[in-house]
């Protein structure tokens, strides 16, 4: 079986937030289309995502193993053992999809942390003295970056506004998963719109997205 990862970053609800909502109608008609899929569920909200420091970490993207680990408390242990899990459950994802609104023009701060925990030497890339090199292209991947927002901003303005999709197109990008797709969930504060409008332009993008997700993986069947 293939995996789906599932990651909402909103301290919301699923009942009152809009990128939650429009994430749930994305997996569930994803998994619909597609038997071969099992679903993993990360909400960075409710679930442990260790904050990144000197103690965890032996140098560079890499975690302290050996005997630094066995000389850290019981607690930091556990800390430096859910970041490896975290890792080895990102890599063993097939499709990745991230629902989140947008915050400052940017994201929720729990998904940079979540980045800074899951992208490890040696694991998810590889740093030598020349370069940094991504490792997740060993497989296809998809990756569905689902936002909303409260207002609605034209194609012209992207670069300017929307920092947070550009930013883990980027990421994804540099550790090899290259088949990148975006659902944006716009006006849902603006009376021009509003939030059912909104909901029902992002379900018609779901069911495009789907749809060519689906069909390339027939394609090359």
């Amino acid at each position: 079986m293939k995996k789906l990862l599932y990651i909402t970053v909103n301290p919301k609800p699923e009942q009152t937030s809009t990128s939650k909502t429009v994430g749930r109608q994305f997996v569930n008609r994803f998994l619909e289309e597609d038997k071969e899929y099992v679903m993993e569920e990360l909400d960075l909200y409710k679930e442990d995502i260790p904050e990144v420091n000197h103690i965890l970490f032996a140098g560079r993207a890499e975690t302290v193993s050996g005997d630094a680990y066995n000389a850290l408390s019981e607690q930091d242990k556990k800390q430096v053992d859910r970041i490896n899990a975290l890792c080895d459950q990102f890599i063993a994802a097939d499709t990745y999809v991230i629902a989140a609104p947008m915050w400052s023009v940017s994201f929720p701060s729990r998904l940079k942390r979540y980045f800074d925990c899951i992208i490890l030497n040696n694991k998810v890339i590889k740093v030598s003295p020349e370069d940094v090199q991504g490792l997740l292209d060993d497989k296809e991947r998809n990756m569905i970056y689902i936002q909303s927002s409260g207002g609605v901003y034209p194609k012209l303005f992207n670069s300017k506004i929307n920092h947070g999709v550009e930013y883990v197109e980027d990421i994804f990008n540099f550790l090899g998963i290259h088949k990148f797709k975006k659902i944006l969930v716009e006006g849902v504060d603006i009376p021009s719109v509003g939030r059912e409008a909104a909901l029902a332009n992002a379900f018609a993008d779901v069911e495009a997205v789907v749809d060519a997700l689906t069909s390339d993986r027939l394609i090359q069947i």
